[in-house]
């Protein structure tokens, strides 16, 4: 069987790696300690349309909210993995609809239809690592190589491999600047501030869910458990690889 990517949707860079590379290390030390709004105007004026949220549509919809205040339709970047909750998609929808931003549908180069004539069918529940690498880690990274930045919700106290996130960072394997405006921020902070903007936020999220994947992947997390214990649950994968980094390799 033969595929074709789609197209990815970014301007492209105009800066080289060694340029970005220099921007992000100056930023990661300028922005260590400040608050998300002064870390996205930067963002916003230093690299225009080559700036894109990436948001999985669960509580990290505050971002593209927060982002849209410094740069009004900014490119958001949605896996349809094609595997989401119908919540998921609803939360996709109301945020398009309620908040100025441009969301762009990020497509695997197979459909799950082929996925299943190629690897046999529920290839999530066989191999998950490569499950995630054909339906999210290949499409962000053909996104992502047309543009200079990308903007996310990672949020330091959502696992131990993330308890360091700075937030602005070189992003190594992305050749790339990374922005993490609401590293520092807690769960109720988030939720506070979707309450306060009226953020559409999944809604998933009060039904025991504070980390939401692909549905055959995620189950509710219990009282005192780890936020992201429902992913991959029983397995010893707790990433689908898009954050890869020299400093917390992960599984691709």
């Amino acid at each position: 069987m033969t595929t074709v990517a789609p197209p990815a949707h970014g301007p492209g860079r105009t800066r080289t790696a060694a340029e970005l590379r220099e921007l992000a290390h100056a930023a990661s030390e300028r922005f260590s300690n400040a608050d998300a709004d002064t870390v996205l105007a930067w963002a916003a004026a230093t690299f225009g349309d080559a700036l894109v949220v990436a948001c999985s549509m669960a509580g990290d919809t505050v971002v593209p909210h927060l982002a849209s205040r410094h740069a009004p339709g900014v490119d958001v970047l949605f896996l349809q993995t094609g595997y989401h909750f119908a919540e998921t998609i609803g939360t996709r929808d109301a945020l398009a609809a309620s908040v100025d931003v441009n969301v762009v549908e990020v497509l695997p180069a197979i459909t799950v239809a082929e996925q299943d004539a190629l690897y046999g069918p529920k290839l999530h529940d066989r191999d998950p690592s490569r499950c995630c690498a054909i339906r999210k880690v290949e499409p962000i990274n053909r996104e992502l190589a047309s543009y200079e930045a990308w903007v996310t919700g990672l949020r330091r106290e959502d696992s131990p491999l993330r308890a360091d996130t700075p937030l602005v960072e070189w992003d190594a394997a992305h050749q790339m600047v990374k922005i993490n405006p609401i590293a520092a921020w807690t769960f109720d902070e988030l939720l506070a501030y979707a309450g306060n903007h009226q953020v559409p936020v999944n809604l998933l999220l009060t039904e025991g869910y504070p980390s939401i994947g692909c549905a055959p992947c995620t189950r509710p997390v219990a009282p005192g458990e780890d936020p992201r214990a429902g992913r991959w649950s029983g397995l010893a994968k707790t990433e689908c690889g898009l954050h890869v980094t020299d400093t917390h390799p992960e599984e691709a």
